[in-house]
């Protein structure tokens, strides 16, 4: 459930929620995502919205695992590097573009970072999802 206080602004162009509460039950902790493809390919050099559009991507693909929808996020951290004002509009577009009208509202945050785990990776996006029950490893997953 995502909800936002009257007593507070309101977020900005609805792209997040001010408060998320997770129902009881299992959390699934998604690891950063970067512009990598399944090949192992960095997507989008020097290109802040096509490599946004991977990360978002692949943070669909892990919700596919999960058997679990965009709505049942419960938290987004997106880290930019080198963030500027302009930025912030090709981000949020290359997330509407993978999710369409199913864009994760909830509590999120959006940072600037001078720097990520690689020269080249200028987006990371990490989340917590709620979903309805336990996952299994299965043929999209590998257990570790």
């Amino acid at each position: 459930m995502n909800f936002n206080p009257l007593t507070i602004a309101p977020p900005l162009n609805d792209a997040y929620a001010q408060i998320s509460i997770a129902p009881s039950g299992p959390l699934a902790f998604i690891a950063g995502q970067v512009a990598i493809d399944r090949a192992g390919q960095l997507v989008g050099p020097n290109d802040h919205a096509l490599q946004a559009a991977q990360c978002f991507r692949n943070i669909a693909d892990v919700l596919k695992a999960l058997n679990a929808h965009p709505f049942q996020m419960v938290r987004m951290t997106i880290n930019v590097v080198g963030h500027r004002d302009e930025l912030v509009e090709p981000i949020f577009a290359a997330g509407q573009e993978v999710f369409g009208d199913h864009w994760p509202v909830c509590a999120s945050i959006f940072l600037g970072v001078q720097a990520l785990g690689h020269s080249d990776w200028l987006i990371e996006v990490d989340a917590i999802v709620a979903p309805k029950k336990r996952p299994e490893a299965g043929p999209q997953t590998v257990d570790v």
